[in-house]
């Protein structure tokens, strides 16, 4: 509930400090007076847009400060929470909004954007204004306040679960056969590659062996030449080789090494050279026998390189890229075919995911219609309550089908009302008047506040148009609803003002050269004078103010 608000230079306010009380508050005061300022001021601070005309002439900004108890709001709670922003049990929303036009919005001290200001006021208060009954009017706003009556939040949310997953599944259904002629376009042109590629069957590494092995070819004679070469100068030669020479040193510091031993490391190097080369002879050896000429595999390998040159050069990729290619597009075959394998399975899913729909949908048909009965009878005998007595109101649930259904189900809510005797039930907007429908409003209101976890309430001149008994029945309506919930209520009747737990009186002051709004609150005897001036206006007579005691000292 909201315990406490701060304005200051705010419209013609300089400075407010009002305290709030559980129950039915009501507002009173002359006309001019600013009997809206207070709600204008906490609509400004829960985000509505703010501009510089709303600052006080001659100041730099205004200030708007509300405090709220959150300790019985478990979605506020939860919300704050989610937000990182919680505080206990207390919430402080503030608005400071500066002459320029500019704003800034607080929770708890932290800055947020208006965005978030206006969605914590949705789990805060909810205000009615003059024109709400409006809404009424509209079916989608029929459905939503049968909905929530019925409680059917939990069910309507597997509902639109639901209907997401089948639209996901008809989109992606639609979008593949939508392309399937491009796609068997594409088909047809990765088989012929494809096919290509397999019959040519490029390796991983082929390629890079392919060009070592045509270069060994190539060169086979020179190979064999220098390495017939090498082996005679390092070994076979029979007059001079390396190995003879290198020999002939080792023997040459034999009888020298014990004479000094610095010889020994260098007579070690010159045997393990020895050894080095006569193992170097033998690998020469077997590498000239062993190194082929073989003109037939070179031609291979020249047409293997040429076709692979070939389509490298067709297919614009590196000559070693192509077998990663040849794979790259066998995987985009598979996975066209494999499209139309999803169609297929598409069709199938479809049909499970319009069940579940279905059968979520009627979850939510059911619950409308059992409590579109309960509501029904709870309206009609509100509106007899407000001078309507001999009012019908019945709330039709009927499926319009899977044809049109939507994430909300397939239900067409209509609000149907007859107001005389013998006429009809028929929709709201055919029969009811202004007067009417802002009655039947305001009933609904009080309903769904006592069904449903409401925080504050507010009404601002919501019985504009009404009097007598009707303003007595609305009066006693809000009443009931302030047994319950936090309600604050702007009116111009005594007969709804007199119903108030507490009573504020909003008076305009000016010294001539300023001026400024103010707000009290009414002791006992001020608001019999208060109702009194209601009831007869500037000239309050003695049976006006009996017959404002009598007002409130009503039940």
């Amino acid at each position: 509930m909201l315990n406490h608000l701060h304005i200051s230079n705010f419209a013609i306010v300089r400075a407010l400090e009002l305290d709030w009380r559980s129950g039915m508050t009501t507002i009173t005061g002359e006309t001019g007076a600013g009997k809206s300022i207070a709600l204008d001021a906490l609509s400004l601070c829960l985000g509505d847009r703010a501009d510089g005309l709303a600052v006080r002439p001659g100041c730099d900004k205004a200030d708007i400060v509300a405090t709220f108890d959150i300790s019985q709001l478990t979605a506020a709670q939860l919300w704050l929470a989610e937000q990182d922003l919680a505080m206990g049990n207390e919430c402080i929303v503030r608005r400071v909004i500066g002459s320029e036009g500019r704003s800034r919005g607080y929770i708890n001290g932290v800055q947020v954007p208006a965005q978030q200001l206006k969605a914590l006021g949705h789990h805060l208060l909810s205000i009615h204004g003059q024109h709400a009954h409006q809404l009424l009017l509209k079916s989608d706003h029929q459905r939503q306040l049968l909905d929530a009556y019925a409680n059917t939040q939990a069910a309507l949310a597997t509902c639109r679960q639901h209907w997401k997953a089948w639209q996901q599944l008809k989109q992606e259904y639609s979008e593949l056969q939508s392309s399937q002629q491009q796609r068997e376009a594409q088909r047809q042109l990765l088989e012929y590659q494809v096919a290509e590629l397999d019959q040519f069957a490029p390796g991983v590494d082929e390629f890079a062996e392919l060009e070592t092995e045509h270069q060994r070819l190539s060169n086979s004679h020179s190979l064999i030449q220098a390495s017939q070469q090498a082996l005679q100068l390092a070994y076979d030669d029979e007059e001079t080789n390396s190995y003879r020479l290198l020999s002939h040193a080792c023997q040459q510091l034999d009888d020298f090494v014990e004479v000094d031993p610095a010889l020994a490391p260098i007579h070690q190097m010159l045997s393990e050279a020895l050894v080095q080369i006569e193992e170097a002879g033998r690998e020469l050896r077997r590498y000239s026998e062993k190194v082929d000429i073989d003109p037939e595999r070179l031609a291979e390998i020249d047409l293997r390189l040429s076709q692979w040159l070939s389509l490298s050069r067709k297919h614009q990729i590196p000559n070693d890229q192509l077998a990663l290619y040849h794979q790259q597009l066998s995987q985009q075959l598979s996975e066209l075919a494999g499209d139309d394998e999803r169609i297929v399975q598409l069709q199938l899913e479809i049909q499970q995911a319009q069940q579940l729909y279905c059968e979520a949908a009627e979850v939510v048909s059911e619950l409308r219609k059992s409590a579109a009965l309960e509501l029904s009878d709870k309206i009609a005998h509100s509106m007899a309550e407000l001078s309507m007595a001999n009012g019908k109101f019945y709330i039709a649930v009927e499926s319009a089908g899977i044809e049109k259904a939507n994430a909300s189900g397939w239900d067409q809510v209509d609000f149907l009302v007859s107001t005389n005797p013998g006429q009809p039930l028929q929709p709201l907007h055919k029969v009811a008047s202004g007067g009417e429908l802002s009655r039947i409003s305001l009933a609904i209101q009080v309903i769904l506040a006592g069904k449903v976890t409401t925080p504050t309430l507010i009404f601002d001149e919501v019985d504009v148009g009404i009097s007598g008994p009707v303003a007595a029945g609305v009066g006693r309506l809000l009443r009931q609803l302030g047994e319950s919930t936090q309600v604050i209520c702007v009116t111009h009747l005594p007969q709804v003002a007199s119903q108030g737990h507490h009573q504020l009186f909003v008076e305009k002051y000016t010294d001539g050269i300023a001026t400024e709004t103010r707000i009290r609150e009414l002791a006992d005897e001020e608001r019999v004078q208060e109702i009194a001036r209601l009831l007869a206006g500037e000239n309050v007579s003695a049976n006006a103010i009996a017959n404002a005691r009598e007002l409130l000292c009503a039940p």
